[in-house]
């Protein structure tokens, strides 16, 4: 039984059909004899919302303040991911940053992970239920939520998998892996079957927006296998391994 962090972004989550959609995937995963922990972005445009409603009422919010607005974002979406997968028939917990063990330093809006302790995630796992943890997010040694900055869900779900031990870290977006440019604008784009973490990373520093560059400093300090792949399609994506890894060796790439 292999032990699979997935990651399912905005554009993934963005209404209650797509939801759904992924509540079957998750389903379809565990299935398959794996165990699951999911990290989860806010709904589509909702962090963007938060900030204009914010911007709205004061030009210069305090920054402890706003990242208390900005985790709700998240929170939303993972409870209403959680009622998806029971309304499919399995069951799940949701868990914000704080309470599946995140902890980090008191820079809001740009806050670093300190620790991961997921004894809460690994209670729900070893329950057989798929754990549903807010990405993004975490809380200062004073208690404070805070927020991990622009492409802090992957990073979470990186650190949330190293910390469990996983087999892999997946990584969902709304296209098939890492291209040799955007699919979107470049139609003739290659995807890319697998990648090492430094050819990523120079992708990422150069301006790719596939992967956070925190997300793929942390998955190749722990040596965190990671698949980027799209949650609106089965096809397989991009593999960002160690070297020396084989890609056959990793469950649910096909």
């Amino acid at each position: 039984m292999a032990l699979i962090v997935q990651k399912y972004g905005g554009s993934s989550v963005a209404d209650a059909d797509s939801i759904k959609r992924v509540a079957r995937r998750i389903i379809e995963t565990k299935n398959a004899g794996n165990d699951v922990a999911v990290v989860v972005s806010a709904m589509g445009d909702t962090t963007d919302d938060l900030i204009d409603q914010a911007m709205s009422i004061d030009s210069n919010p305090p920054a402890r303040e706003m990242d208390m607005l900005m985790t709700a974002g998240e929170r939303i979406s993972m409870s209403l991911l959680a009622m998806a997968i029971h309304a499919a028939g399995s069951h799940a917990y949701s868990f914000t940053g704080s309470q599946a063990g995140f902890m980090t330093d008191a820079q809001f809006g740009a806050a670093h992970i300190r620790a991961v302790n997921p004894d809460r995630v690994r209670r729900a796992l070893n329950k057989g239920s798929v754990a549903i943890v807010a990405g993004f997010q975490g809380q200062s040694e004073r208690g404070d939520a805070t927020t991990l900055g622009r492409g802090g869900s992957d990073t979470s779900a990186v650190a949330l998998a190293v910390a469990l031990g996983a087999d892999v870290c997946e990584i969902y977006t709304d296209v098939d892996g890492v291209f040799t440019a955007d699919p979107r604008i470049v139609p003739t784009a290659r995807r890319i079957p697998a990648i090492g973490y430094d050819e990523i990373l120079e992708m990422s520093s150069c301006g790719s927006k596939v992967l956070a560059l925190r997300c793929v400093e942390y998955a190749q300090r722990f040596k965190m296998p990671l698949h980027v792949r799209s949650s609106f399609s089965h096809r397989p994506g991009t593999l960002v391994l160690p070297d020396g890894v084989d890609p056959n060796s990793l469950p649910n790439v096909r």
